[in-house]
């Protein structure tokens, strides 16, 4: 049999590999996507994010998707406060409508990226499990299912143990100290006013040395939860996530002193209590010039996620590569060279302003180190 072949192949259907495809689309340039999952709807998306007016908009500019973008955003959604672990609250700004971070729902901003693209453009169950150079720049791409295809332009944008990555760097993911614990409060208003209240219409911290519940409110009323541990790499290792009721009681231990109202945020979850550690790469992550490959998103940077930029960066690294290729045709490594030259300085200072961020919300005198970094931005 013919080893199937793809122009440009793109390994990922996340954020930042869809908006490329749509990008290339717009300016008349076939892609595939290559996607592990089976389909769609294989696992929930995330919570919200919001759309920054510097990176994540132009990007969906780019994509001649704006207005539609336009048209999922989350009224109220921009709203944030911070509290202290008595439940105190030490800031309270309210969305007015003005703010260039509008808040979306990710599950919804890849919908509208996928039916954007030509009906085949994504591969769904095809998981790369690794890839070889071949002459000319062309690279021989393998899948879980024992097939293979060869390509004139790889691009990995697969997370942060993206498979491509090793073809231009060494580099892999560390932990960062932080671990997350994720819970849902469904139906938030009817089923857990008390805690509907304390996060508000938009994004709540509630932030102590070394800890801190990172919420916000979903479009479907339910409220997402993120609880910051600053752990070792393997205190999760003991604890069975799927007895929740032990993995609420091993989590509710590190807020023994906290106001109940925000211990409820956890001790009232419905559904399982989903353990993620946080990793990143190394700050200033690069590489030199590959012929035929790069990689976008967390795949190129993944960093932590305390400045809010990851999905955001994923999709302006994708909108700009697309236009750097349709602005180059027939010239491959130029176009990636324009847009590497670009992704690296700004990658750079983002993950430093993400690790930077992430250690001023858990210092000793939590929250006043992110209570500083909201007055300087006035």
């Amino acid at each position: 049999m013919t080893t199937p072949h793809h122009p440009i192949a793109i390994v990922g259907g996340g954020l930042g590999g869809l908006t490329l495809a749509r990008v290339l689309h717009v300016n008349g340039i076939e892609a595939a996507v290559l996607d592990l999952d089976d389909s769609p709807a294989a696992r929930t998306q995330g919570g919200m994010l919001d759309i920054h007016d510097d990176s994540g908009q132009p990007a969906l500019r780019a994509a001649g998707l704006y207005e539609e973008f336009r048209a999922l955003v989350h009224p109220g959604g921009e709203a944030t406060r911070v509290l202290d672990k008595t439940g105190t609250v030490l800031l309270d700004d309210p969305d007015d409508g003005t703010g260039g971070r509008p808040e979306v729902d990710r599950g919804q901003l890849r919908d509208l990226l996928l039916g954007s693209l030509p009906e085949g453009t994504v591969r769904w169950g095809a998981k790369v499990t690794g890839a070889r150079p071949l002459d000319g720049g062309r690279h021989e791409v393998t899948l879980a299912d024992g097939t293979s295809f060869t390509t004139d332009l790889l691009i990995g944008a697969d997370g942060a143990w993206s498979r491509v990555r090793p073809l231009l760097s060494d580099a892999k993911p560390a932990y960062v100290g932080i671990s997350f614990v994720e819970v849902d409060l469904p139906d938030a208003d009817l089923r857990h006013p008390v805690s509907a209240e304390v996060v508000g219409g938009g994004m709540m911290m509630a932030l102590g040395a070394g800890k801190g519940f990172l919420a916000h409110r979903e479009t479907d009323g339910s409220l997402h939860i993120y609880v910051a541990l600053a752990v070792p790499e393997d205190a999760f290792g003991h604890v069975d996530f799927t007895d929740t009721e032990a993995a609420k009681a091993y989590t509710l231990e590190h807020f023994a002193d906290w106001d109940k109202s925000l211990r409820a945020l956890l001790a009232d979850a419905d559904g399982p209590l989903t353990p993620r550690q946080i990793h990143a790469l190394p700050i200033g992550h690069r590489w030199e010039r590959v012929p035929g490959v790069t990689l976008l998103g967390d795949a190129a940077h993944l960093m932590s996620p305390f400045a809010g930029v990851g999905a955001n960066l994923a999709m302006l690294d994708g909108a700009e590569l697309g236009e750097a290729l349709a602005a180059h045709p027939g010239d491959t490594e130029a176009a990636l060279a324009a847009y590497e030259e670009k992704l690296f300085p700004r990658s750079e200072e983002s993950a430093a302003d993400s690790a930077a961020n992430g250690v001023l919300m858990f210092r000793e005198d939590a929250p006043q180190g992110i209570l500083d970094m909201f007055a300087s931005f006035g």
